[in-house]
């Protein structure tokens, strides 16, 4: 009975019409598991949720079209290739679903609705579980400095003694010039030290830096691409 699951329900190169509808509902309910997994604590749009919903049964159809016709196969390939040169850079996140998608109507497309349905449960639960225990999340207590300094003012080393003073760790990420030049924007990542003053940290960066624009605030989230 267990290994029935696995196995596949169309009987061979040609399907029934109740086949069909077996395996365009499992790629459905494969489409709103993944869909539904990708909603919980993630940033998304309504676009690319219902594009989840409905992307295992596009390619299911697909793949019961051309099965056993090896010159549609070819041609099919042509046309999916083409698609990676007409859509914009996606996070990893996005990019796992997509795949992950069309992994579960590919499965069904074969006829194994048991395996479309038991990947897209447990892939789908894996990562949800790591988005809710926030598996790999940076650390939320760096935040983002940015002074400005005069091209004039020897900055290096200059700003050292405060940095110790009030932050637990810090690090460079950026030194570039703007203002045509006439300024350097100095971009670091920063841990502030427990109990002490922002307000206070921040005055005393203005009196080294000729009391030019500083900021602080919380890191942006990189969009991450693959």
């Amino acid at each position: 009975m267990f290994n029935s699951i696995f196995s596949s329900v169309l009987s061979g190169s040609s399907f029934s019409g109740s086949e069909f509808v077996i395996i365009t509902i499992t790629a459905f309910l494969c489409g709103l598991i993944i869909a539904g997994a990708y909603t919980v604590r993630n940033r998304y749009s309504k676009s690319f949720v219902t594009t989840l919903v409905l992307l295992p049964a596009t390619v299911e159809l697909i793949i019961i079209l051309v099965n056993g016709n090896l010159g549609a196969g070819v041609a099919v390939a042509g046309a999916f290739s083409l698609v990676r040169f007409r859509s914009a850079p996606g996070r990893g996140q996005e990019i796992s679903g997509i795949f992950l998608a069309m992994a579960a109507g590919l499965a069904a497309g074969m006829g194994y609705a048991g395996i479309a349905l038991i990947s897209s449960l447990l892939i789908s639960g894996v990562g949800l579980i790591l988005r809710l225990v926030q598996f790999g999340a940076e650390n939320r207590g760096v935040r983002m400095l940015k002074i400005a300094v005069p091209e004039n003012l020897d900055f290096e080393n200059r700003f050292e003694d405060t940095f110790h003073k009030y932050l637990k760790e810090y690090s460079y990420d950026e030194v570039r010039t703007t203002n045509m030049g006439s300024l350097y924007k100095l971009t670091l990542s920063v841990v502030m030290k427990e109990n002490v003053s922002s307000r206070e940290f921040l005055d005393e960066l203005r009196t080294l830096n000729g009391n030019l624009d500083i900021s602080l605030g919380r890191m942006i989230e990189a969009q991450e691409a693959l």
